[in-house]
Protein backbone atom coordinates (compact mmCIF):
# COMPACT_ATOMS: atom_id res chain seq x y z
CA UNK A 1 0.00 0.00 0.00
CA UNK A 2 2.86 2.41 0.74
CA UNK A 3 4.36 1.62 -2.67
CA UNK A 4 1.24 2.94 -4.40
CA UNK A 5 1.91 6.48 -3.20
CA UNK A 6 5.71 6.24 -3.07
CA UNK A 7 6.25 5.93 -6.83
CA UNK A 8 4.17 8.96 -7.93
CA UNK A 9 5.57 11.04 -5.09
CA UNK A 10 9.12 10.10 -6.08
CA UNK A 11 8.43 11.01 -9.71
CA UNK A 12 6.97 14.37 -8.68
CA UNK A 13 9.91 15.14 -6.40
CA UNK A 14 12.43 14.19 -9.09
CA UNK A 15 10.77 16.41 -11.71
CA UNK A 16 10.42 19.26 -9.22
CA UNK A 17 14.09 18.91 -8.23
CA UNK A 18 15.32 19.04 -11.82
CA UNK A 19 13.18 22.08 -12.68
CA UNK A 20 14.16 23.90 -9.48
CA UNK A 21 17.86 23.19 -10.05
CA UNK A 22 17.64 24.39 -13.64
CA UNK A 23 15.85 27.63 -12.79
CA UNK A 24 17.96 28.49 -9.76
CA UNK A 25 21.22 27.80 -11.60
CA UNK A 26 20.11 29.90 -14.56
CA UNK A 27 19.17 32.76 -12.25
CA UNK A 28 22.50 32.65 -10.38
CA UNK A 29 24.42 32.53 -13.66
CA UNK A 30 22.59 35.56 -15.02
CA UNK A 31 23.09 37.52 -11.82
CA UNK A 32 26.81 36.77 -11.89
CA UNK A 33 27.07 37.99 -15.48
CA UNK A 34 25.16 41.17 -14.65
CA UNK A 35 27.46 41.84 -11.68
CA UNK A 36 30.48 41.56 -13.96
CA UNK A 37 28.94 44.01 -16.39
CA UNK A 38 28.56 41.61 -19.31
CA UNK A 39 26.09 42.65 -22.01
CA UNK A 40 22.66 41.08 -21.48
CA UNK A 41 22.17 40.50 -25.20
CA UNK A 42 23.48 36.95 -24.84
CA UNK A 43 20.13 36.03 -23.29
CA UNK A 44 18.14 37.25 -26.28
CA UNK A 45 17.69 35.78 -29.75
CA UNK A 46 17.68 39.29 -31.19
CA UNK A 47 18.23 39.11 -34.93
CA UNK A 48 19.63 35.60 -35.06
CA UNK A 49 17.77 33.21 -37.29
CA UNK A 50 17.97 29.91 -35.46
CA UNK A 51 16.30 26.68 -36.43
CA UNK A 52 13.05 26.23 -34.46
CA UNK A 53 13.24 23.59 -31.74
CA UNK A 54 10.32 21.56 -33.08
CA UNK A 55 12.08 21.08 -36.42
CA UNK A 56 15.14 19.66 -34.69
CA UNK A 57 13.01 17.28 -32.59
CA UNK A 58 10.98 16.12 -35.59
CA UNK A 59 14.10 15.58 -37.70
CA UNK A 60 15.84 13.52 -35.02
CA UNK A 61 12.70 11.55 -34.18
CA UNK A 62 12.03 10.74 -37.83
CA UNK A 63 15.63 9.62 -38.39
CA UNK A 64 15.57 7.55 -35.18
CA UNK A 65 12.40 5.72 -36.20
CA UNK A 66 13.76 5.12 -39.71
CA UNK A 67 17.00 3.81 -38.20
CA UNK A 68 15.09 1.39 -35.97
CA UNK A 69 13.05 0.19 -38.96
CA UNK A 70 16.16 -0.36 -41.06
CA UNK A 71 17.77 -2.13 -38.10
CA UNK A 72 14.85 -4.54 -37.76
CA UNK A 73 14.93 -5.21 -41.51
CA UNK A 74 18.69 -5.87 -41.56
CA UNK A 75 18.42 -8.08 -38.48
CA UNK A 76 15.61 -10.05 -40.14
CA UNK A 77 17.71 -10.55 -43.27
CA UNK A 78 20.74 -11.64 -41.26
CA UNK A 79 18.68 -14.00 -39.11
CA UNK A 80 17.09 -15.56 -42.20
CA UNK A 81 20.19 -16.05 -44.30
CA UNK A 82 22.84 -16.75 -41.64
CA UNK A 83 23.12 -18.98 -38.62
CA UNK A 84 23.74 -16.15 -36.17
CA UNK A 85 22.04 -16.16 -32.77
CA UNK A 86 18.77 -14.20 -33.10
CA UNK A 87 18.55 -13.23 -29.44
CA UNK A 88 21.79 -11.24 -29.73
CA UNK A 89 21.41 -10.18 -33.34
CA UNK A 90 18.20 -8.13 -33.12
CA UNK A 91 19.18 -5.79 -30.25
CA UNK A 92 22.70 -5.32 -31.61
CA UNK A 93 21.61 -4.32 -35.10
CA UNK A 94 18.68 -2.20 -33.89
CA UNK A 95 20.80 -0.22 -31.42
CA UNK A 96 23.61 0.18 -33.95
CA UNK A 97 21.28 1.54 -36.62
CA UNK A 98 19.47 3.77 -34.11
CA UNK A 99 22.80 5.23 -32.99
CA UNK A 100 23.88 5.76 -36.58
CA UNK A 101 20.61 7.53 -37.38
CA UNK A 102 20.98 9.81 -34.34
CA UNK A 103 24.50 10.69 -35.48
CA UNK A 104 23.15 11.55 -38.93
CA UNK A 105 20.44 13.64 -37.26
CA UNK A 106 23.05 15.49 -35.21
CA UNK A 107 25.04 16.24 -38.37
CA UNK A 108 21.95 17.44 -40.23
CA UNK A 109 20.91 19.61 -37.29
CA UNK A 110 24.35 21.20 -37.19
CA UNK A 111 24.05 22.00 -40.91
CA UNK A 112 20.60 23.54 -40.31
CA UNK A 113 21.98 25.81 -37.59
CA UNK A 114 24.84 26.97 -39.82
CA UNK A 115 22.45 28.26 -42.50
Amino acid sequence: MNGDILVPMSMFLAIFGVVYLYLSTRNKERLALIEKGVDASIFMNGGQDRTPFYKVILLNLALLLMGIGVGVFIALLLATYTSLNESALYPAIIFTMAGASLFVGFTMTKKLDEK
